[in-house]
């Protein structure tokens, strides 16, 4: 329990130190944001802090930070130094940085952003990829959420029936202004989120005589000995650092009256899904006694988190976190396809006041999610899961770029540092998993960190020259 309570303090602490710290090299200012300078009453639509940022924490709290951290903690407590540093230093600087650099940029999707900081060709990769991405995770999180909900309801209620639910509510968030549904939604739904977190975490507190907490090692605790480096590191996807938040950022930041909010919503946000992480990390070792348990069930499923909050719960307490669960993911996919949408319409410049425009680009995302969503939902996670981290170091070289174009070379390091990290994860791991190349650690390991260490050597003998400033033009900053 020790080490629970002291990555807990850690993750705060992170939030008020470096937060502030990342904050101060940003520079945030008095400048006008998108919304306040255009508001079109559909997308950039003024939003108050607090509701902009439970709407950030929704957006981005799906199944990542529960099924994910599950997943991840059969590795054994290690999984709790990831979800600590992991959120600290790459997934709250990850997505600090998406959210900012669209608000300078006027609202600009992350692939627009991208593009603009590391070239045309990448521009388009991301298109692709964002897109790509964002239907998956619209897919994980209704498949996800209609497996939860068939177990709480009869028989005749199955999964295709809450499957066809969960997309009819989508294709309404997607095309309805954001203050209609979500706006007004998500403070509800927010008060679920807070019970769930408060009672997993209350619960495996109270029962730590008979369940208790593994205490911090560093030893691989897999049974089935799969290495840490790099399957961990994907796993635990949202619960640390998350490319699919860089996507979502530019949505909120379209709302935003202040810049001045930044910290407190995308970096706070980013912090508080690090901590429901680490509560259902925990508490999944502590319940199911060790990792051995925890694998036999299958990690990080509808049934673990049925189980799991009915036991520690009982029934009324059981049911309203499975409600907190319930909604981390509808609220991470609605807002996934809406975000689909808005990459598509500031691709080929569609303007989506016009709700027949909203339509013609919500009813084929819809249909295609609805056909992946057949597939088996073990294969479309395990390539969400690289792609999210793939996208997430993307993100963070661009964010990079800026900093050293606009701030300092030096100033780029807390972007630049987490973005080679995460570029040998993203290689290494597909180089080794099963789904990508099925190579020996031998190759994939040193190949990895060779490419890693390549991407920063590039990065560095750039961002150390004079006259980058030149290179990165800022769309709507007045500098």
């Amino acid at each position: 329990m020790i080490s629970f309570f002291v990555s807990l303090a850690i993750l705060i602490a992170g939030y008020v130190v470096y937060g502030a710290f990342v904050e101060k090299v940003f520079k945030p200012d008095d400048r006008k944001t998108p919304s306040v300078l255009h508001p079109d009453g559909v997308d950039y639509t003024p939003i108050k802090t607090w509701k902009a940022f439970l709407i950030q924490l929704l957006n981005i709290a799906g199944l990542g930070p529960i099924f994910g951290a599950l997943s991840g903690a059969i590795w054994g407590p290690s999984v709790y130094l990831w979800i600590v540093f992991g959120t600290i230093f790459a997934g709250a600087v990850h997505d600090y940085l998406s959210g900012m650099l669209s608000i300078r940029n006027d609202g600009a999707s992350i692939s627009e952003i991208v593009g603009l900081y590391l070239g045309p060709v990448m521009k388009n990769v991301m298109r692709v990829f964002s897109v790509v991405l964002l239907v998956m995770v619209g897919v994980v999180f209704m498949v996800g959420p209609a497996g939860l909900l068939a177990k709480l309801t009869p028989d005749v209620l199955n999964v295709k029936f809450w499957t066809i639910v969960v997309l009819i509510y989508y294709f309404l968030a997607t095309m309805l202004p954001i203050d209609k549904i979500i706006g007004k939604l998500y403070p509800v739904f927010g008060i679920c989120l807070i019970i769930m977190a408060v009672g997993i975490s209350g619960a495996t507190i109270f029962n730590s005589g008979t369940s208790p907490m593994i205490e911090l090692t560093l030893e691989n605790l897999h049974p089935e000995g799969k290495p840490i480096w790099p399957l961990m590191f994907i796993t635990v996807a949202c619960g640390a650092i998350s490319g699919f938040h860089a996507t979502q950022s530019p949505m909120i930041a379209r709302c935003m009256t202040s810049e001045r909010a930044g910290r407190k919503i995308f970096y706070g946000a980013m912090v508080s899904e690090g901590v429901i992480a680490l509560i259902w990390a925990s508490a999944g070792i502590a319940f199911y006694h060790g990792t051995g348990g925890l694998l036999e069930v299958g990690g990080g499923n509808s049934s673990t988190v049925y189980d799991m909050s009915m036991s520690l719960l009982g029934p009324v307490g059981g049911v309203l976190a499975m409600i907190g669960v319930i909604v981390c993911p509808i609220t991470s996919g609605d807002t996934a396809f809406r975000s689909a949408r808005l990459t598509i319409a500031d691709w080929f410049k569609i303007d989506q006041k016009d709700i027949k425009k909203r339509l013609a680009l919500s009813i084929p995302l819809l249909g295609v999610g609805y056909l992946v969503s057949l597939i088996d939902y073990q294969v479309v996670w395990r390539y969400f899961s690289w792609s999210n981290q793939t996208l997430a170091m993307l993100a963070l070289w661009a964010g990079a770029t800026y900093l050293a174009g606009h701030v300092s070379a030096w100033a780029s390091l807390i972007a630049a540092l987490p973005a080679a990290f995460m570029s040998s994860v993203s290689c290494t791991y597909i180089l080794y998993a099963e789904e990508g190349f099925k190579l020996s650690t031998d190759i994939a390991y040193p190949v990895g960190i060779l490419f890693a260490v390549l991407c920063a050597g590039i990065f560095l003998w750039r961002a150390f020259l004079p006259g980058l400033k030149k290179e990165t033009k800022l769309v709507s900053e007045s500098e």
